[in-house]
């Protein structure tokens, strides 16, 4: 069986406070950076087989951040979303990193949106395949799983250190079965799904994140939960860079209607609906992603330059 790429670069970045960030690199360290969120649960090595070989090919320059609770990242559980961005603030200045793009995938992507929403200066372009709508607040989507949401963050808050070792006991149980669990869930997955994961390397992929990153701890996925009730932190109409939301049709997860009311609400959204598609097909999407943000960009460019033009035409 052919071996999916690793990455370039794996490590840990330390924060101010103490804490430490687990990070993996895949693509060229001159590429454009972009920094993906995995979902939840998922670690750094969440990356699809093609999204690691397209990062060499379209000079992009992936970078994996895991969030606190899950692999080489310290657990800690934020008062809010936003505070994330603060987090991966400290991170790009400490790595160099000025503009970047984001990419969240599922529960990766209210993050995504906090980091959009917190640095606009530095965020070029934010991609939300497949995520969750806020649950509370102002702008808080209705029905479906944000009233699940909202229920399960209090149980989860004072649960997190019980179904950590329960979480953990279990990966560890089920990895030496994980390929043939994992082709029996993804046969039950809409069609978009399912056709991603006939791929062998990109079952492998899942069950290398899901034991590297869970070998230790698997706080993350509880503290997402946790989050995910609350407010956010940020408001969806305050965020000013251009956002991207793809979204599976057959989604059994999050509803279509969440991703429009999402879409709705931020300035400059731009939404793909993805036949065929439910709640993972998004992983697959990664040149369709850099082909959008790579044509849009050049659009825009060009547009600031013939404003630039023609006010130095009309001042002269």
């Amino acid at each position: 069986m052919p071996e999916i790429r690793p990455p370039r670069l794996q490590g840990t970045f330390h924060l101010r406070d103490g804490r430490q960030l687990g990070y993996a690199e895949y693509g060229p360290a001159s590429g454009r950076p972009l920094l993906w969120f995995h979902a939840s649960p998922g670690a750094r090595r969440q990356i699809a087989p093609d999204a690691r070989e397209g990062a060499c090919e379209r000079d992009i320059r992936i970078i994996a951040i895991e969030r606190p609770g899950i692999g080489d990242s310290t657990p800690h559980l934020y008062e809010a979303i936003v505070h994330w961005a603060h987090d991966v603030e400290e991170f790009c200045i400490g790595k160099g990193i000025e503009g970047f793009d984001v990419v969240g995938l599922s529960g990766g992507g209210p993050y995504a949106l906090a980091c959009a929403a917190e640095m606009p200066d530095r965020v070029r372009n934010a991609v939300i395949l497949g995520s969750l709508a806020p649950s509370t607040g102002p702008e808080a989507a209705e029905g479906a799983v944000s009233t699940a949401t909202r229920m399960a963050s209090p149980v989860m808050k004072h649960a997190r250190a019980p179904l950590n070792l329960l979480m953990r006991n279990l990966i560890r149980v089920l990895a030496p079965k994980a390929d043939p669990l994992i082709q029996l869930v993804t046969s039950r997955m809409p069609h978009g799904d399912r056709r991603l994961f006939t791929n062998p390397l990109t079952r492998q992929m899942f069950i290398e994140d899901l034991v590297n990153g869970g070998r230790d701890q698997m706080q993350a996925f509880l503290i997402d939960s946790v989050l995910f009730g609350r407010d956010w932190g940020f408001l969806l109409k305050d965020i000013r860079v251009p956002v991207y939301m793809w979204h599976g049709d057959a989604d059994p997860i999050i509803p279509v209607e969440h991703c429009q009311h999402m879409v709705d609400l931020i300035p400059d959204a731009r939404f793909t609906l993805r036949p065929g598609e439910g709640h993972l097909g998004g992983l697959g999407a990664f040149h369709e992603i850099i082909d959008t943000i790579n044509g849009d960009d050049i659009k825009r460019s060009a547009a600031s330059a013939r404003t630039r033009k023609s006010s130095r035409a009309t001042s002269n």
